[in-house]
């Protein structure tokens, strides 16, 4: 199959659309479903970021992507029991695989609602049941177990988007987009964030732990494929926050920082033991959730709650979520490109941040560095912006 023809582009009204291929077929097989234009976005970048994160980390990766920018990444590591229950996977027999998406899923459940996944290695049965219980708009992987293949295939009333993607499949060097008519060229972004990008510590502090180095790359290859400017919270082998397409890079740090505060607040007892009235959804547990956490909720959202709740649970107060965030700790931190302002190394460090990569090339590089030896913490120059557009 040289071309597709899509039921429209970005929006409805936007027909004729199609995606192609003039020398060749398409790297893809669509084993279900019928995607879309922005499915198929997400897709192809998705599938780069999994692919990038399994061949330079060793292990297996997913992603959680919405809008072309991933809500989450993360590796094949195992979960604790207090993970299992925040991100609704308990009683599952877990893979590495399944952990992967559980946990790139996890990082930021508002956002992957209706999400497109991407699975570096075979989707197994554990993660299609996974996959079974959520909204999500769709699936690439490079195969499927068949048991894996028919779950999938019920979702959305038998409409569920999955596609099998060729792993060998590489692009051409020159990549060609057209805006208002005309035609852009560059090279295909071929540089890969690895281990030797730590190497440049302008730290006082140079202890970087194996953990943190691991985590510092799956930052960078994260924001490789991030709508920039960006920036990325990332700790135990997982991003926890993921700050996307914001012209302010102290609004991606404070962003990101943001969600990460979320996902750690959602770890508190208080959280965990939400007693939920029986059938409520998913859904409908996230955003009460999100809104449980968070410190603006309205009298209007947290009267809608009696529907869900027989006793109306006690809020956190300020004090309680500050006193539960101390405990966040040894995160590691990316930017895709400088901080022009220690204004955020001091939001990075509310939120946990230890460890830090940026390309480096400020005029405030000396204050940068200053604000990173007041607090201890370690950062690297990698020497490498990486905008995504």
């Amino acid at each position: 199959m040289k071309t597709y023809e899509l039921k429209y582009g970005c929006n409805p009204h936007q027909k004729p659309a199609r995606i192609h291929r003039e020398d060749r077929d398409l790297p893809f097989k669509i084993l279900n479903g019928n995607p879309g234009y922005i499915n198929l976005m997400d897709a192809f970048n998705s599938w780069q970021l999994v692919r990038e994160l399994k061949g330079t980390l060793g292990l297996p990766a997913a992603a959680s992507f919405k809008h072309v920018s991933p809500a989450g990444a993360a590796l094949g590591l195992p979960l604790n029991d207090t993970l299992k229950k925040a991100y609704h996977v308990e009683g599952i027999a877990l893979t590495p695989v399944a952990c992967a998406y559980a946990r790139a899923r996890g990082a930021d459940r508002m956002s992957s609602f209706g999400d497109w996944a991407a699975l570096s290695d075979t989707v197994d049965t554990a993660t299609a049941l996974i996959l079974k219980k959520e909204v999500s708009d769709g699936i690439i992987a490079p195969a499927y177990t068949p048991e894996a293949l028919e779950i999938l295939k019920t979702k959305k009333g038998g409409k569920y988007n999955i596609l099998e993607i060729d792993p060998a499949y590489e692009p051409e060097e020159l990549e060609p987009r057209k805006i208002f008519g005309i035609t852009f060229e560059q090279k295909h972004n071929d540089i890969h964030p690895g281990f030797t990008h730590l190497e440049n510590i302008v730290t006082q502090n140079h202890a970087l732990p194996d953990d943190a180095r691991r985590d510092l790359v799956l930052a960078m290859i994260t924001l490789k494929y991030t709508q920039s400017n960006s920036v990325c919270y990332v700790k135990d082998g997982q991003v926890i926050g993921n700050g996307a397409g914001q012209q302010s890079r102290i609004h991606c740090t404070r962003l990101a920082g943001d969600k990460a505060d979320v996902w750690y607040l959602k770890q508190h007892p208080c959280v965990l033991s939400l007693a939920f009235r029986e059938g409520t959804g998913k859904p409908e547990m996230d955003n009460i959730i999100d809104q449980f956490v968070r410190n603006d909720i309205t009298d209007t959202e947290r009267a809608a709650w009696k529907q869900y709740f027989d006793t109306m649970p006690r809020l956190l107060t300020p004090e309680e979520k500050r006193e539960w965030l101390n405990g966040l700790k040894g995160v590691s931190v990316g930017s895709d490109a400088f901080f022009p302002f220690r204004d955020n190394i001091d939001r990075a460090v509310m939120s946990g941040a230890q460890y830090l990569v940026q390309p480096g090339g400020s005029v405030r590089d000396a204050d940068v560095i200053r604000a990173c030896d007041e607090y201890g913490i370690v950062m690297c120059f990698n020497g490498i912006r990486l905008f995504h557009h």
